[in-house]
């Protein structure tokens, strides 16, 4: 049996950083994921629930925005529950063991990596290595 999800789309809002009671970091996000033009039909979208957990969480938090495209490699599971009507409902979601960059900071408008944020290297010192 093998289960494995990798997915490239972009987030359709901003991640939340969130703390389960024991103190584990947990961030849940849906991504967009065009489908492909049917003989020039309508434009369509799958729209898929991410949880990241632990450092992917804050990984995820810290350095991606909606809008923004996301590689996530996981899993699919299944998660049962009773909606507010009591319904019962299931829900299929992607647990990242992986998320990545798939675009540059350029094309996504970061400012982050600017030229001013490193510091210059004296040329004339040995290497360390």
């Amino acid at each position: 049996m093998y289960n494995k999800a990798i997915l490239i789309g972009r987030l359709v809002a901003d991640p939340e950083l969130r703390t389960t009671p024991q103190g584990v970091p947990v961030s849940t996000f849906r991504i967009a994921i065009d489908r492909p033009f049917m003989n020039g039909g309508e434009r369509k979208a799958d729209f898929l629930t991410i949880v990241c957990w632990r450092r992917q969480a804050e990984f995820v938090c810290k350095y991606f925005q909606k809008g923004r495209a996301i590689g996530v490699d996981g899993s699919i599971q299944t998660r049962d529950y009773t909606d507010k009507d009591g319904n019962k409902r299931t829900a299929f979601e992607i647990i990242a063991d992986r998320v990545f960059f798939v675009e540059s900071k350029a094309a996504s408008g970061s400012t982050a990596g600017r030229t001013e944020d490193f510091e210059a290297v004296d040329d004339d010192e040995d290497l360390p290595f």
